[in-house]
């Protein structure tokens, strides 16, 4: 815990059994080399990173570990998740595994079973996440339940009028949320106050951690060149990533993540951007090659 509390960005110490909380792993310039989500559970700590950076995240973590006496086991080949979110969610939670999700924190997490088609019980552990305004689950299990799970699952929601939702509309819904991706929208370009991580991701209380002294400089200075803001693109053509923007002639940013929302009628385009100061205030209306793109708040 001291460990994780000095490499962190955010409050691992005072983390109660059964709670959990996202962070940012830093190099020494305050560039985000990770997002870790940190789960307190009765023995030991349960961390939570993307496969993609699996390797690279376990050197990371290695290599600051001098002074404390920790355990690092890799269980990604032992466990996997599956989520489920939407209006009826909770319902469906219920039904499964007799837990009512509304009344738990986001983050928390609780031993529990789902029951199966086949009649016999999933051990999980379930994660209350509530991406958007409604809440819903993640069940972490072992990897061996996984099918049985996922096929549990679908029946369920299917019950309820639902149904598997694809990366591309999955991306979309992101969107609509101004909820930003790991590695799309925020990554080893920037530090956390250029990606609006600051309020979420890092607690100013806690004491040193890597890349401290960047964070703290920024925030005392108040501003930062650019910072990553939402958009709402005109026209049908879904901008690809890095799609530079234009204002008054000049180029001022450039695109991360776009995609194609299904929240309203008819669906809209919706991305996410890096833009300097000078041309990033909520309204501002930018050029792109597909069109404009209006910075929304």
């Amino acid at each position: 815990m001291r460990y994780l509390n000095a490499v962190l960005t955010n409050n691992i110490k005072d983390l109660r059994e059964g709670h959990g909380v996202v962070s940012l792993l830093l190099n020494p310039q305050g560039h985000i080399l990770a997002e870790i989500e940190t789960y307190a559970l009765a023995d030991r700590l349960f961390c939570v990173s993307y496969a993609i950076i699996r390797e690279r995240l376990i050197e990371w973590l290695d290599k600051y570990i001098i002074m404390d006496d920790v355990a690092l086991t890799d269980e990604t080949a032992g466990y996997g998740t599956l989520a489920l979110e939407g209006p009826k969610a909770a319902t469906v939670v219920q039904e499964l595994a007799g837990v009512d999700i509304t009344k738990f924190e986001d983050l928390s997490s609780h031993d529990a079973a789902a029951g199966s088609i086949t009649g016999r019980r999933i051990a999980c552990r379930l994660v209350r996440r509530s991406a958007g305004e409604v809440p819903g689950a993640e069940f972490v299990t072992e990897i061996a339940h996984l099918p049985e799970l996922w096929r549990t699952l679908s029946e369920a929601v299917r019950r309820h009028g639902g149904g598997p939702m694809g990366y591309t509309a999955l991306s979309g819904l992101r969107l609509a949320q101004g909820n930003p991706w790991f590695s799309y929208d925020f990554g080893e370009k920037q530090i956390p106050h250029e990606a609006g991580l600051q309020d979420s991701h890092i607690s100013c209380t806690k004491g040193c951690y890597t890349g401290q002294e960047i964070v703290e400089r920024v925030r005392s200075r108040g501003q930062v060149n650019r910072q990553r803001v939402r958009l709402a693109f005109s026209g049908d053509v879904v901008p690809e990533a890095d799609t530079p923007l234009t204002f008054d002639g000049k180029e001022v940013g450039y695109v991360t993540r776009a995609a194609r929302a299904w929240d309203s009628d008819p669906p809209r385009i919706l991305g996410m951007a890096y833009v300097r100061k000078e041309a990033n205030a909520p309204g501002t209306v930018l050029q792109c090659a597909e069109g404009t793109a209006t910075i929304t708040k």
